[in-house]
């Protein structure tokens, strides 16, 4: 039997949940950790395994929140998402999220294994700004997960780095949990996920800077941020992995990162599609600052 369909029967979680456990590490098979949810047990072998903390409960309440759309149909609605907002409640960000606009504007989306997130398969951070994609329908949002599960969907965004990189490269080094600071991500776990990032350099500001466009082969928590981190070029404005320069806390308040452009097959219809988010003003402001401050090459 397969490990995640035999802890889904002894703990009456869903697949999908037992699933995330086991591939975050939390499950033991013979005092081995096992990080594949279709590992073959007998059901004989010692197993170990830690439940996830009862989610906190959260009223979903529609809220008129402005929202940037830049395509919607009866299946798929892709919007501009700005830096500043939350994707769903969370501990700390119980409501004014994109999840309250998207209820307000659409009263009815489709809900999956977690219930605070109806419509969303995939996310950006709170401090990224750009494009996403939310789902109509039950339908779409299983075709759309299962998408980025194969990496069937491009993912290209724009980042401000430190330092002068090569004009291409690519970055691959699995990412997990970092082994002392929970809260962050890193490449010094043994039990990290596959992670690569492939980037080329669109303009150079002297030593000081790039300014980079980059393709997520990978969509790991806070990939971008911690490969470039872990590589000597920290992106400009990342308060967690970043450097801390008074100069440029003047300049962005958020990590200089940005979702430009999403292709991906539509639920329905299996026309090809792409589409980009225009750069925010505070990214169009940097960039005219390190034009202006700092030595400009190609």
């Amino acid at each position: 039997m397969r490990l995640d369909l035999y802890l889904a029967q002894q703990t009456k979680l869903s697949r999908h949940q037992v699933q995330k456990i086991i591939e975050s590490g939390g499950v033991r098979v013979a005092g081995r950790t096992i990080l594949k949810p279709a590992f073959k047990i007998d059901g004989k072998e010692s197993i170990e395994y830690q439940l996830p903390k009862p989610q906190e409960s959260f009223d979903l309440k529609p809220e008129a929140i402005p929202l940037d759309i830049l395509f919607e149909d009866d299946q798929i609605i892709v919007l501009n998402k700005p830096s500043d907002l939350v994707i769903h409640p969370a501990v700390g960000n119980p409501s004014h999220t994109l999840v309250n606009a998207l209820l307000h504007r659409y009263e009815k989306l489709p809900v999956g294994s977690e219930p605070f997130k109806p419509g969303i398969v995939h996310r950006l951070d709170k401090g990224t700004s750009g494009v996403m994609i939310v789902a109509r329908t039950p339908e779409a949002m299983q075709h759309l997960q299962s998408q980025f599960k194969k990496r069937e969907v491009e993912k290209i965004y724009l980042a401000l780095v430190f330092g002068k990189l090569p004009m291409q490269g690519q970055i691959d080094k699995p990412l997990g949990r970092h082994p002392k600071k929970r809260q962050k991500i890193s490449s010094h776990t043994k039990k990290g996920r596959s992670a690569l990032t492939e980037w080329q350099v669109l303009e150079s500001f002297g030593m000081d800077l790039s300014w980079v466009q980059i393709r997520l082969h990978t969509g790991r928590t806070h990939q971008i941020r911690v490969h470039f981190a872990e590589s000597g070029h920290p992106l400009i404005g990342d308060p967690t992995y970043g450097r801390r320069q008074k100069s440029f806390k003047d300049w962005i308040n958020r990590p200089a990162l940005h979702s430009w452009r999403l292709s991906l097959t539509h639920p329905t219809t299996n026309e090809r599609m792409q589409f980009e988010a225009a750069l925010p003003g505070d990214l169009l402001e940097l960039l005219e600052k390190c034009k202006r401050d700092y030595a400009h090459t190609s």
